[in-house]
């Protein structure tokens, strides 16, 4: 259903310039911005894809990945068609790059209701772009807020700062996705965007408004995997949101249209990680590698496993009460601890 959006301002001739991400489409009257979501009638713009949800999924926090905020809670995953960005690699590329406005619907009050009946404890919004159907995530939010449900977005950051001032008051926790590190010519060959400026300032902008961010960066084999683009990335992310910002490695694998490259090699990641530690992160975690040691959360003092992971469960948890490392007593910076009854929650798609 067509909704009136409010990130956008009029211009001459009745052409319009959508204001909800760093592209500031300007979208002549009859016409889609990027996103192919968010359409110029009669000089307004609306948003096509308010109410209507592409996928769906109950999943553990922890894949979003979020390891730091509310562990061991379960979300309701939302997601629509479109996205903001082309990329080549894409593993919902089936809904993010529909053009057509794909979906059922689903209103604000239907989905916190859907979320209390899979006894759910938050909403993410995920799969696709948030950014790109902001007002309908933004309805959804303050109807969450009402039953005492948190609310956090899996985003490519790539938002204006009109989005970051409408969104960030709201939002409790983000999953800022890079692609890659910054790697030269990397965003515009493949994801179709200018660069990562924007993404850093959406980054320290939310953090600003008190919003809990982990950053996540795929690192592509090849041509997305330098130790020197890693390096300034995690300087970035350590002098603009703090030393302590969970910070995710995530393993490539091939899809959509980058099926010639391997899945990014162990060592590989390993490596990068060791990158990421010596610019001063301190919870620096590899992702896609279930198993891996480098999943658990140590003690930045003693090193012990303050918190063993297995993929999205957690298999035992050795802070106290205060969430402070059970060997020496350092203070450990995750919100929230697992529920008292906490049983692992694996993805389960629900019919709308």
């Amino acid at each position: 259903m067509a909704h009136l959006a409010t990130l956008f301002e009029p211009l001459p001739a009745r052409k319009v310039r959508c204001t909800a991400c760093a592209r500031y489409c300007v979208i002549p009257e009859g016409s889609h911005g990027f996103c192919f979501v968010r359409k110029n009638e009669a000089g307004r713009l609306v948003l096509l894809s308010y109410g209507r949800a592409a996928a769906v999924q109950v999943d553990p926090i922890e894949k979003k990945p979020l390891s730091h905020y509310r562990p061991g809670t379960r979300v309701l995953g939302i997601g629509t068609a479109g996205c903001n960005w082309r990329c080549q690699y894409c593993q919902n590329a089936e809904i993010s790059q529909e053009r057509d406005i794909v979906g059922r619907g689903l209103s604000p009050p239907e989905a916190v209701k859907l979320a209390e009946r899979f006894d759910c404890q938050g909403i993410t919004f995920t799969y696709n772009e948030p950014t790109i159907f902001i007002e309908y995530a933004l309805d959804i939010v303050r109807a969450a807020r009402q039953v005492g449900l948190f609310a956090n977005f899996v985003t490519n950051g790539y938002m204006s700062p009109e989005a970051v001032r409408a969104i960030g008051p709201h939002l409790d926790a983000v999953s800022v996705d890079f692609k890659a590190s910054g790697e030269a010519g990397f965003m515009r060959k493949y994801v179709a965007a200018k660069g990562d400026e924007p993404i850093l300032e959406t980054m320290e902008g939310l953090a600003r408004h008190g919003v809990h961010v982990e950053v996540t960066n795929l690192i592509v084999p090849r041509v997305g995997d330098s130790p020197e683009a890693l390096r300034r990335l995690a300087r970035e992310v350590r002098d603009r949101v703090g030393p302590d910002t969970p910070f995710h490695l995530l393993r490539f694998h091939p899809d959509y249209k980058m099926m010639d490259l391997p899945s990014t090699p162990v060592a590989t990641l390993e490596a990068l990680h060791a990158v990421a530690v010596e610019e001063g992160l301190r919870y620096v975690y590899l992702g896609n590698l279930w198993g891996h040691p480098l999943e658990h959360t140590y003690c930045p003092r003693c090193h012990a496993i303050a918190v063993e992971r297995y993929g999205s469960t957690i298999k035992s948890w050795n802070l106290d009460a205060e969430n402070r490392c059970q060997a020496c007593g350092e203070a450990i910076p995750i919100v929230g601890r697992p529920p008292d009854d906490y049983v692992p929650t694996f993805a389960m798609a629900v019919v709308i």
